[in-house]
């Protein structure tokens, strides 16, 4: 993905140090994606050992938080940074944080995987929960990539697709209660995808936070706990120095 350059201090190793961090946040960011891809796969295929792959190297993700957390604290420290700066650290430390909870999420998704593999599996194999995931699957990536550019557009229009993740959700919900309520031998199984399908909503709730921590990034405006449009309007606005 295409970065935009941070730095232009009089100090290259601050520059150097700034950039480092970013590049850790993306490779985290790379980690959670393929934990989200895996945890997909395995339960759309009936996988148990892709599974239990994906909750074993939670482990990973939560180790990048620590190191990354640390990394910035150190150089919140030593620099005493300003500005864009500052806002930068700061909204990395909110984005590794909402990485670690989508790398548990994951984690959650690959665990009713494991339920569901040894349930009988419905005709449609869990297409519309794998459409689902895929779904914020995409936003993930693409938040990612908002901030790896430090894109105000491209991230409000990621936030604003949150809007069709919950359709699905409600959609499948629905759909599940159905399912119980017709046939109370599904009820089991109903409720492994609810919970599966629970955990991929909120991917994308966080995937929108990482959207908001853009905009802070670039404009130097908190955007969250407002509506799309408003954060919209907000991305719009001169950008902060």
């Amino acid at each position: 993905m295409e970065k935009t350059r941070l730095g232009g201090h009089y100090l290259e190793k601050y520059d150097e140090e700034l950039e480092s961090v970013r590049n850790r946040v993306l490779s985290m960011g790379g980690l959670v994606e393929e934990q989200i891809s895996n945890a997909i796969l395995a339960l759309g295929s009936g996988d148990a050992k892709l599974a239990e792959e994906v909750m074993a190297n939670d482990m990973k993700v939560n180790g990048f938080e620590v190191a990354i957390d640390e990394q910035c604290s150190q150089i919140l420290a030593r620099h005493q940074p300003a500005a864009t700066d500052l806002r930068f650290l700061l909204a990395v430390i909110k984005t590794i944080t909402d990485l670690e909870r989508i790398g548990d999420q994951a984690e959650r998704v690959a665990r009713m995987a494991i339920h569901l593999a040894e349930k009988d599996r419905p005709k449609n194999q869990y297409a519309d929960v794998v459409a689902l995931g895929e779904r914020v699957l995409k936003m993930v990536h693409e938040a990612l990539d908002a901030f790896a550019r430090m894109d105000v557009g491209a991230a409000v229009a990621v936030a604003r697709s949150d809007a069709a993740v919950d359709n699905d959700y409600e959609a499948i919900m629905r759909q599940s209660i159905t399912f119980m309520m017709e046939d109370p031998r599904t009820i089991s199984r109903a409720m492994d995808v609810i919970w599966a399908i629970r955990a991929l909503e909120r991917i994308g709730d966080h995937s929108r936070n990482m959207c908001e921590y853009v905009v802070y990034l670039v404009k130097g405006k908190d955007v969250r706990h407002i509506s799309i449009d408003q954060m919209e309007e907000a991305a719009l606005g001169k950008r902060a120095e």
